[in-house]
């Protein structure tokens, strides 16, 4: 048997794997789509749970329709006391994301029927997976530090409610509208790692739930999520303006990577980036300015100035991180934010995964030995 030639190319860059209208990204010009309507109008007139009815339905609901599935959402916020029972056993010490991760995968012992082509049970199991998450990620938020969890508040909508979850009080309504903007700009991204895991999952037809928990197991290690955390902690240790120009200095003759800066995909500003800094400046402006904002401008700047001939400019990660600090979340949270959010896209890609399935099964340009002996093990050495 002969095997066709092909290209090797580590971490399959480049390469497409699948054919999808979900999501867009030109990243020479800095543009991002979903199902083809342009990032910054969606943040400017929707909201994250039409978005999301948007991904996963490929059409814009009706009042009636998205109004429905905001009340199905909205019904389905609680956890059972199993898996809140079962959480409490977690050590306090452990991350987040391996929590919500075990509680995710849990989810499926409780609705383990898999009617992979009812469109009934792919709805509901994309309201339970939408509804649970930020409730189970709350949840052991307050129980590592020894609390009941707060129940989720059903007169207020999904992103004030997480907000409120964390803390017991009704957010600000420009924190709360942040907070959903922020969502939906990190609701999809074509096929990044956290997808592509989510896609080979659900192309052996398991549950949808250990598709999103094989997810969030990916985008947990640090190359995928977790970099917001990261430029927060680079602004620490800057610590003042005039700081920043040799601290990029320094890390540029050393090349070593400037966090929040830089992007397989887009050589110009991510648009993301570009509409979380209007965010953060209107959250300054209404609850007071944060002295690391300023670092970051200068940031920036200094980055721009050195870097930017590259193609080296802000990410989504860059501005991220300072909009969930104003809003008093942990940093230790924010990946796991980052889940509440890209549920949306990982959903869309189980459903449209569905529709024409073909299990992954890549293969590999094998470098070892051939007609091996084998040797008794009193003659190894």
């Amino acid at each position: 048997m002969t095997t066709a030639f092909c290209e090797y190319r580590p971490g399959l860059e480049g390469i497409p794997v699948t054919k999808s209208s979900i999501s867009y990204v030109n990243g020479e010009e800095g543009i991002l789509e979903y199902r083809g309507i342009r990032i910054e109008e969606l943040a400017a007139k929707s909201s994250f749970l039409e978005i999301v009815y948007l991904l996963i339905w490929n059409t814009l609901p009706s009042e009636i329709q998205l109004k429905e599935f905001e009340n199905d959402i909205l019904y389905h916020r609680r956890i059972k006391y199993h898996i809140r029972d079962m959480m409490k056993c977690f050590p306090g010490t452990g991350h987040p994301m391996d929590a919500l991760q075990t509680s995710a995968a849990a989810l499926g012992l409780f609705y383990s029927r898999r009617a992979l082509d009812d469109p009934e049970y792919i709805r509901k199991a994309v309201v339970r997976l939408l509804a649970k998450i930020p409730t189970m990620i709350a949840a052991f938020h307050q129980m590592r530090k020894g609390n009941d969890p707060i129940q989720p508040n059903d007169d207020l909508h999904y992103a004030a409610n997480f907000l409120y979850m964390l803390t017991e009080r009704k957010p600000h309504p420009i924190a709360a509208r942040v907070f959903d903007v922020s969502l939906m700009l990190h609701a999809e991204h074509t096929v990044n790692a956290s997808t592509f895991s989510a896609m080979v999952t659900a192309s052996t037809l398991t549950d949808p739930y250990g598709v999103v928990a094989s997810a969030v197991g990916t985008l947990a290690g640090p190359l995928h999520g977790g970099a917001n955390e990261e430029v927060l902690s680079m602004l620490e240790e800057i610590g003042s303006i005039r700081n920043v120009r040799p601290y990029v200095e320094e890390r540029i003759a050393r090349k070593e990577k400037i966090m929040g800066f830089g992007h397989r995909v887009y050589k110009v500003k991510d648009p993301r980036a570009v509409i979380l800094q209007n965010l953060a400046e209107q959250l300054f402006q209404e609850t007071g300015n944060d002295p690391y904002y300023d670092i970051a401008l200068e940031l920036e700047k200094v980055v721009e100035d050195k870097l930017g001939a590259k193609g080296i400019y802000p990410n989504v990660d860059f501005y991220s991180g300072l909009v969930y600090k104003k809003l008093g979340i942990p940093s230790d949270l924010f990946t796991p934010i980052f889940t509440i959010a890209r549920a949306a896209g990982w959903l869309a890609h189980w459903k449209e995964q569905l529709a024409t399935n073909r299990i992954f099964r890549p293969t590999q340009v094998y470098t070892g030995k051939h007609d091996q002996p084998y040797i008794p093990i009193e003659e190894r050495t």
